[in-house]
């Protein structure tokens, strides 16, 4: 009997690695993660790519980032891993765990990250990053700028005519104070997005809901919306 202990000791011992390799299955949203994904800042002026993998690195999953990503957004640089869901939110990890960018998912296949000091992130994955993008013409027309409770803020015409980088725009009459001075002149259509450019200041970016309202991205409590009349 006393051979027999320290055998059943080996066995044991042997068997236990083998079973701590291996790995829990993925949930379905962590397996939607998998892969490639278009990592941008809201202007989208700023865009590489960020990989998500299942592989376990020191702190979450291993994530890496194409090469020009460090240079377009420093951060990218202390980031070792990532974990989702957590909270419902997708987390980008240093070295300690921490959390440097926090993602929420804002409709399918599309995450934002207001981040300190950097702005909002976006995260897109290649389906939604790369819509099929609808033709000027069918966009091209009236519309009006609505507040979320409904009260009108301006309206544009919005036309086919080239016009610098984009497509000309005229502002109606009665427009409010505050977007007048924005002075907006121009629009375009960008990988699905349809984006007002002002004389000065950022652009204003406006995912479609239907064919005829479009809803402006990064959301806000009082949500911005374009209504074609």
């Amino acid at each position: 009997m006393n051979r027999l202990f320290p055998i059943a000791l080996v066995a044991i011992a042997l068997g236990a690695p083998a079973s701590a390799q291996t790995a829990p299955p993925l949930g379905e949203s962590v397996k939607n993660m998998i892969g490639t994904w278009e990592f941008s800042n809201a202007e989208r002026d700023k865009i590489c790519t960020a990989t998500f993998k299942s592989d376990p690195a020191k702190v979450g999953s291993k994530v890496e980032f194409d090469a020009k990503c460090a240079g377009l957004f420093p951060l990218v640089a202390n980031i070792v891993g990532w974990k989702y869901p957590d909270n419902d939110l997708l987390y980008l990890l240093d070295a300690q765990g921490e959390a440097l960018v926090e993602f929420s998912e804002v409709e399918d296949g599309i995450f934002e990250a207001p981040t300190p000091d950097v702005g909002v992130l976006f995260l897109q994955n290649p389906a939604a990053a790369n819509p099929t993008t609808k033709p000027p013409e069918q966009v091209a027309g009236h519309w009006r700028l609505l507040r979320g409770n409904g009260a009108a803020l301006c309206d544009f015409a919005l036309t086919a005519t080239p016009a610098k980088d984009g497509l000309a725009l005229s502002v109606q009459p009665g427009c409010d104070a505050a977007i007048a001075k924005l002075a907006f002149r121009q629009w375009r259509l960008d990988k699905g997005e349809l984006v007002l450019v002002p004389a000065k200041g950022a652009s204003w970016r406006f995912v479609e809901i239907d064919d005829n309202s479009w809803a402006k991205v990064p959301e806000s409590v009082d949500q911005i919306r374009l209504v074609r009349q």
